[in-house]
């Protein structure tokens, strides 16, 4: 039986359109989804409650960030500059004391009546970027308690017809050496945190690091949640942490909901091991993100990419102890990756725009990121009608709409609609 054409005027309607691929199209929004993509006739015979004539600008799906560290964000002057320095000094071989001793500090000091400030600040830079999924890790450890997990999920509630928050509960300072963080963990995810957290290349030998790594994995089995780890983070190839992550999803049957932050290690590794490590992640369903602007190291992100795994970029983190730059654009990130990683080419540069919006998607799980007739009508709406403009500028769009309703415009002055 053939479907019923659907006559009632549209919610948004956006004409002539430029997609990344050249095409010029017609876009139209009813009921939060896309009612089509029309190359044929571009926004004629339409009736809309709202119109915009993108008049050859190029549009783009909305971009992903698939690592923050949200409870942190503007804390660099709590953390000190000492702290700053041994994270991105040299190799990162002193990242591991920077982490524990340095930047920890700061959650001594952890309180609501500033980290929601805060946190909101982030996400409205996300939001008049067009950034309106984050995976926001949060710490949650004996140090710093709940605080920062009970301040981000209350900003998240009040986001939530702005930005999809996937919240990681974030033991920063391990599991066996921090004893009770286990139970704290557990606790964010009774209060309502998405994603389990690790990072097991902190603790103190590889046998914990492998408790660490089952621990998390076996929790997110049996709660049916994802994880989501630093691993390789610091400069020492010998510590295998990525590989830890594959073979306990493997074991505890989470393909696909595993999720590998950082990897810097990887890039020291022998050709061999990189290899086995494909492998590997490619039977785990693992994917990745790169933070490459944030240290000295990154993960093989175009070897990667060319075996066909699902990686992407993130911001990772705003004026803190472990970067001291950022805006929460995805774009920045995109055109700071381009001379870190040496992606410069026309199709190097598309393939960068893919890692922030849908590879980016691929891997932190979220279903139908593409401008596609059915998918959630979602869209940025940029200035530029070239993609290497769009780098090169790294501005913010001109239009960001979300469910089909435009929710940030940019000026002189940026300002979020409600």
């Amino acid at each position: 039986m053939a479907a019923v054409p659907d006559d009632r005027p549209l919610d948004l309607l956006v004409s002539n359109a430029r997609l990344v691929d050249g095409r010029a199209v017609a876009i139209g929004a009813r009921d939060g989804t896309w009612a089509f993509v029309d190359e044929e006739h571009p926004g004629r015979g339409h009736d809309a409650h709202a119109r915009i004539d993108a008049e050859g600008r190029l549009v783009t799906e909305t971009f992903v960030n698939g690592h923050m560290h949200l409870d942190k964000v503007f804390t660099l002057d709590l953390a000190g500059e000492a702290a700053l320095h041994a994270y991105t000094s040299g190799s990162m071989g002193e990242a591991m004391l920077s982490i524990v001793e340095s930047a920890s500090a700061v959650k001594k000091h952890y309180d609501r009546t500033w980290i929601m400030p805060n946190v909101r600040r982030a996400l409205d830079q996300a939001v008049l970027n067009g950034v309106l999924h984050v995976q926001a890790f949060v710490d949650v450890d004996t140090a710093a308690g709940l605080e920062g997990m009970e301040s981000v999920l209350a900003v998240r509630d009040e986001y939530a017809d702005l930005v999809d928050l996937q919240v990681v509960a974030f033991p920063q300072d391990g599991l066996l050496r921090d004893p009770g963080a286990a139970e704290l963990c557990e606790e964010a995810l009774r209060l309502g945190a998405d994603v389990v957290g690790g990072i097991p290349w902190i603790e103190a030998t590889d046998t914990d690091a492998r408790a660490h790594v089952d621990w998390a994995c076996g929790l997110a089995r049996g709660r049916g949640k994802r994880v989501a780890m630093l691993v390789d983070d610091a400069g020492d190839p010998s510590l295998r942490t990525t590989q830890m992550l594959a073979e306990s999803m493997v074991a505890h049957g989470l393909h696909r909901r595993g999720v590998a932050c950082h990897g810097r290690a990887i890039g020291t590794y022998p050709t061999p091991s990189v290899v086995r490590l494909v492998e590997l992640a490619r039977t785990a369903g693992l994917g990745f993100v790169s933070d490459p602007h944030t240290g000295p190291l990154h993960l093989p992100v175009r070897h990667f990419v060319g075996a066909g795994l699902p990686v992407a970029l993130g911001q990772d983190d705003i004026e803190d102890a472990y970067y001291p730059f950022g805006r929460h654009n995805m774009l920045e990130v995109a055109f700071l990756a381009a001379h870190l990683l040496q992606f410069l080419a026309a199709e190097d540069q598309r393939v960068l725009l893919d890692l922030v919006t849908r590879r980016a998607a691929a891997v932190l799980g979220i279903p139908g990121h593409a401008i596609e007739t059915g998918n959630p009508a979602h869209l940025c709406i940029h200035d530029s009608e070239r993609v290497v403009d769009l780098l090169r500028e790294h501005a913010r769009p001109r239009w960001v709409v979300r469910a089909g309703r435009v929710v940030a415009e940019s000026g002189t002055t940026g300002k979020i609609l409600r």
